[in-house]
């Protein structure tokens, strides 16, 4: 009897489905070379969910050699490009079909609010419609140059594309990264965090249901020192994507530069600016930066942690934002009244903690939080300082997590300058009622995002990424189809 690499799980929330735990390789599910094997933990309550099995070294030269053999000879190698879309039609079908277990799943594994699950499903399944439309619009283009040539150019696939996802939203980062991908014709590897890889398995057993070809998409659970090293150095694969910190992505930089100078995009951290101006609409504002720094418990990348209020209307806003993050509901994770769940593991949880006794040494003062909610399960109460300065490591540093530093400003030189002195520009905001103070502000601030009047407004269709230390190239929108093409140039001697 074949041995199965299923198992059945019940959700608290009385969802009971058939979770994948082996590596999918080859439209399998397998063991890993070593039969090792590593827990994963539900965040709310501390206890062990499940074990997955662990890919090495070994495991990702399988998943390599699986998506070689499929880009280079396999039927996707030949497939028509309006086919691959239909693949990714039907995927985004399934997933909504599948989109109660696959949120359920979600807030199970990283803790997350099941409001936010299901959000974050919706965006994924949007995701992979917006890039099944673009697979048949790759196009090259004529170049004219003199009567005695014809030139011309191809958008070509890369090849085998290696993608390692962050834990703070699995399901979103696995579609931003393998939609484009697959809609370019290329194969990939993807290896989920080693916090919440369930989604992931999930997923790809839909994959395969859906009607992928063998060896097209892998998916692969493990440690970002060894399976995600050997993602980065892998001699056969032609592109990394990775989202993360920006400490492993100049380690993975090193890697495809030591390797094979594969292709590189990353989308790393942030310390992003939320700006609110003496003419903004305050209780509006108030709202948008509760959202911009509380959403998914912090663990946001382009999170709004650093808020500057204009002198004029400070003491109002720190009021009215007490106010409104103490409303926030912090707790179980399943209730549809939670908006803040657990932070995804102990280590992150210790880690948001001590910034927090970090930011009271350096004289800031806690106006609301500063502690844990409860006594199991990660839950941080929402916490918000005043009285920051800029050398403070509270408005420099990631914390990623529900901690937010408010600090003055006087005019729209001086917002700017501070907004940009920090190594990060992966987002921004303004709030404002004058347009000409926006449009200037957003020219003049140096982040990849800039919203106004509204916070984390992430769109499939718009692109995203950052300047300085938060990375290079664009997920989402057309932008990230040129992260997984290649151009070839054909010239023709017409005499």
């Amino acid at each position: 009897m074949a041995q199965s690499y299923h198992e059945k799980i019940k959700i608290p929330n009385g969802v009971e489905y058939d979770q994948p735990v082996g590596l999918f390789i080859n439209n399998e599910f397998v063991a890993s070379k070593d039969g090792a094997k590593f827990e994963v933990i539900n965040p709310a309550t501390e206890k062990s969910i499940t074990h997955v099995y662990e890919a090495k070294e070994a495991d990702v030269d399988a998943a390599v050699e699986a998506a070689t053999l499929a880009f280079e000879s396999g039927p996707w190698s030949r497939m028509a490009p309006h086919d691959r879309g239909r693949l990714l039609y039907k995927l985004a079908d399934l997933m909504e079909e599948h989109l109660p277990v696959l949120s359920s799943i979600e807030t199970y594994d990283t803790g997350k609010a099941i409001a936010i699950a299901r959000g974050d499903v919706g965006a994924a399944i949007a995701t992979i419609r917006y890039y099944a439309g673009w697979a048949d619009k790759i196009h090259g283009k004529v170049v004219d140059t003199d009567a005695g040539s014809f030139n011309y150019t191809i958008q070509e696939p890369i090849g085998v594309c290696g993608q390692i996802v962050p834990w703070n939203f699995p399901l979103i980062m696995f579609c931003w990264k393998v939609g484009p991908a697959l809609a370019t014709g290329n194969t990939v590897v993807l290896k989920s965090a080693e916090q919440t890889p369930l989604s992931s398995l999930y997923l790809a057993s839909l994959i395969k249901q859906t009607g992928f070809p063998p060896g097209v998409v892998n998916v692969i659970s493990g440690f970002g020192a060894i399976a995600g090293a050997a993602i980065a150095e892998h001699p056969k694969i032609h592109k990394v994507a990775f989202t993360g910190s920006t400490v492993v992505g100049r380690s993975i930089m090193r890697a495809a530069a030591n390797s094979n100078l594969k292709k590189v995009t990353l989308e790393l951290g942030g310390k992003s600016p939320n700006i609110i101006f003496n003419d903004a609409d305050i209780e509006k504002a108030v709202e948008w930066v509760n959202f911009g720094i509380f959403f998914n418990g912090g663990q946001v990348c382009a999170a709004g942690s650093r808020v500057y209020v204009q002198e004029g209307v400070y003491d109002k806003v720190v009021a009215a934002f007490k106010k409104r993050a103490e409303m926030n509901v912090v707790g179980d994770p399943f209730d549809d009244a939670t908006f803040q769940g657990a932070q995804v593991s102990q280590r992150q949880f210790e880690r948001i903690l001590e910034y927090v006794d970090v930011g009271q040494t350096e004289g800031a003062t806690i106006i609301t939080g500063g502690s844990r909610q409860g006594t199991n399960g990660y839950f941080i109460k929402p916490t918000v300082f005043a009285d920051v300065t800029e050398d403070m490591r509270i408005m420099k540093e990631e914390i990623f997590g529900p901690v937010c530093a408010i600090a003055k400003f006087k005019d729209l030189d001086d917002v700017v300058a501070k907004a940009n002195a920090t190594l990060y520009g992966l987002a921004s905001a303004v709030h404002t009622r004058d347009l000409n103070t926006a449009i200037e502000a957003a020219k003049r601030i140096r982040a990849g995002s800039v919203w106004v009047n509204i916070y984390n407004a992430i769109h499939w269709a718009v692109p995203f990424g950052g300047y300085n230390e938060s990375g290079n190239g664009r997920e989402c929108g057309k932008e990230a189809l040129r992260n997984y093409t290649q151009i070839k140039s054909v010239r023709i001697n017409l005499n």
